[in-house]
């Protein structure tokens, strides 16, 4: 019996591959299980206005903090080359030159914070109710901002040099302390969404000091000295603000597309607000997972690239792609079989409930549509392809989702999921078109 393609890559390399992504799964699930345990206990509160605020309030931050993504995935790509390169200065420079960055951009935050929640929710344009919810939300978490920009940093920085469970140890800590909190606060104390958002707080920053200290504990094996003029060196800073302005634009515009589904549901009344809140909740579970294969794909393609080695990249490309399948299956059967289950324990609000299940098909159909774009993410990243990931999001966004949406006004919120559902199609479809022609093109491969 001939032995599939994908079977035949090195045992070393699914070994490395597997444990890598093993923990990356664990960690990033773990964030996911946190937004449900939100939806949870918000959802659990006295009206739908509670389950909006929190919707709309982690929204803004989804937005903020996801913008500022491009922290995590450019260093990410810019460690996992230096390991390739075998080159330990860098590993240092871009760890620090990183973090510096986050303290500026978390500083800019913080002193826009009222623009910031004033503007949001008049692009949102929520009932009174849940306006109300969302700004006493805001109003607490956004003062987790530097821990959570400083563990963006020191996350991708785990990734790049292949430190999975550096990185596990990192989100559970973060997500471990917020959910038992969520539950303590609101349950508890009934300190209702300020209590959800002051948990988040309380995550970030006990996060942040666990991985100070496990990053002093992995410096050692990286010898070198801190240097000003590493820091400065007009080489390395051109690199990092060329790969980490594409990530930025990219990842804004993936975010106004969550953002304008947020607000568009919003528009269409708290039951709405609150039933996308589940259904978005479905899809990050399964995406967080996906994204564990990613986070491991890129620390290995990263490695690839700084090694000058095409062969190996080719291989790590494929074994991620059928393991990205696998999981997507693996999601969508799960919602099929268990989707009416798992939403009955998100809300009791009737309403909700309700629609909740006229919007299931479209929570199962999301895993299959979007595996590949969220796998070349990862490849694209760790070869620091950053203008191609702005420009395929950028094209998806403006000729298929807006387009379909604004067709499909008719089918109200099954509409917008539909045009939801081709972005994230569209997405992966034209990552894959630029890997194909970089595939056939030996110098755009590597360059």
């Amino acid at each position: 019996m001939k032995t599939p393609w994908f079977d035949r890559t090195s045992p070393q390399l699914g070994f490395r591959f597997w444990g890598l992504a093993i923990p990356l799964i664990l960690s990033n699930i773990s964030v996911a299980l946190l937004g449900l345990v939100d939806t949870a206990v918000s959802g659990h509160l006295p009206g739908a206005h509670y389950l909006g605020g929190v919707a709309l309030g982690g929204s803004v931050f989804s937005f903020l903090y996801w913008g500022f993504n491009f922290l995590r995935m450019g260093t990410s790509g810019l460690a996992a080359q230096a390991v390739g390169r075998n080159d330990p200065a860098s590993i240092r420079t871009t760890l620090a030159q990183a973090l510096l960055l986050a303290g500026f951009c978390a500083a800019v935050l913080l002193l826009l914070q009222q623009p910031i929640i004033d503007l949001a929710l008049h692009l949102f344009a929520p009932s009174a109710a849940v306006a109300e919810q969302t700004r006493l939300y805001f109003s607490v978490r956004i003062w987790a901002t530097p821990a959570a920009l400083a563990n963006f940093v020191m996350l991708g920085w785990f990734i790049g040099l292949q430190k999975g469970r550096a990185a596990l140890y990192l989100l559970l800590t973060v997500n471990g302390v917020n959910t038992l909190l969520d539950i303590w606060l609101v349950i508890g104390l009934g300190w209702g969404v300020e209590g959800v958002a002051a948990a988040s707080v309380a995550g970030e920053f006990s996060g942040s000091l666990l991985a100070l200290f496990l990053v002093r504990t992995v410096l050692p094996r990286y010898p070198g000295q801190w240097r000003m003029a590493d820091l400065m060196d007009p080489a390395s800073l051109k690199k990092l603000f060329h790969t980490h302005h594409h990530l930025f634009v990219r990842t804004m515009a993936l975010l106004s597309v969550f953002a304008f589904v947020n607000a568009q549901s919003a528009r269409m009344g708290d039951t709405v607000i609150a039933a996308t809140a589940v259904v978005m909740n479905f899809y990050l579970l399964a995406s967080f997972a996906l994204d564990g294969l990613a986070n491991a794909a890129e620390a290995l393609v990263g490695e690839a690239v700084g090694a000058s080695n095409r062969r190996y990249l080719l291989r790590v490309v494929k074994l991620s792609m059928v393991w990205g399948m696998v999981v997507a299956l693996f999601f969508s059967a799960g919602y099929l079989l268990a989707g009416h289950h798992l939403y009955a324990l998100m809300t009791d609000l009737p309403e909700v409930r309700r629609l909740l299940s006229e919007l299931l098909p479209w929570a199962m159909v999301l895993p299959l549509v979007s595996f590949v774009g969220f796998l070349m993410d990862g490849i694209f990243t760790g070869a620091t392809w950053t203008r191609d990931m702005r420009n395929t999001v950028l094209i998806s966004s403006g000729l298929v989702f807006l387009p379909v949406w604004y067709l499909t006004l008719p089918m109200a919120v099954h509409g917008l999921w539909l045009s939801f559902v081709l972005f994230n199609l569209a997405r992966g479809a034209s990552l894959g078109a630029v890997f194909w022609w970089r595939l056939r093109n030996s110098a755009a491969l590597t360059g």
